[in-house]
């Protein structure tokens, strides 16, 4: 049984091949082996979050990711611990990895569609596993009229479960995150940090 680690306390694994803890943590196939501070508290509008009010209780992981299969294996163990009503930062620089985890996360789930980040459309809705999820690009975002205009906030009601990148263009509209994954890109993969907000957060982290 794996122990559970205090909560506040960090956390380091891998998923090159085995975790740098002694612990080992499985992988989906059994074996073992910048960005800006989004803003917190609810935003009026929006139904409180399942795990909000539990900020005081947090959780950090790290990963390295030597390449584009690690990051699908994180991926397939987060979509596991996906929960109605999530919503999940993903922030890092063009490039770093954000749609590749978004794909994974849906085709671990079963979608067996393309997946692609909708820059242009700013979110493509999509039904998987029983879950219906939201997942938003928010590169393009140009104000809070456009945000309002398209009748995003009516999106979060509870249930869908949100995949958001480039949450930091649209500060004071989104809901607080039960998660951040925060994706740097290394000379060699990449080093992803994941910080739980919120109880439903943490309890994801604990389980990954």
């Amino acid at each position: 049984m794996i122990a559970e680690p205090p909560c506040g306390q960090s956390e380091d694994t891998t998923l090159m091949i085995k975790p740098i803890k002694p612990a080992p943590l499985p992988n989906p196939d059994g074996t073992t082996s910048h960005s800006t501070k989004p803003a917190s508290g609810q935003v009026a509008g929006y139904p409180p979050q399942a795990g909000e009010g539990t900020n005081d209780c947090c959780a950090n992981l790290s990963f390295l990711l030597a390449d584009e299969n690690a990051t699908i294996a994180l991926a397939q163990r987060l979509a596991a611990r996906l929960k109605p009503g999530m919503v999940i930062y993903l922030q890092g620089d063009l490039g770093a990895g954000k749609t590749t985890l978004v794909r994974g996360m849906l085709n671990a789930l079963g979608y067996g569609g393309r997946v692609k980040s909708p820059t242009y459309t700013l979110v493509e809705p999509y039904h998987a596993a029983g879950l219906d999820l939201r997942h938003f690009d928010l590169y393009r975002l140009r104000d809070e009229e456009e945000w309002e205009a398209a009748g995003f906030r009516d999106e979060f009601n509870g249930q869908n479960i949100f995949l958001i990148e480039w949450p930091e263009n649209a500060q004071g509209l989104l809901p607080p995150a039960d998660m951040e994954i925060v994706f740097e890109i290394l000379e060699h993969g990449r080093n992803v940090k994941i910080h739980a907000n919120t109880e439903m957060g943490k309890q994801c982290l604990e389980q990954l």
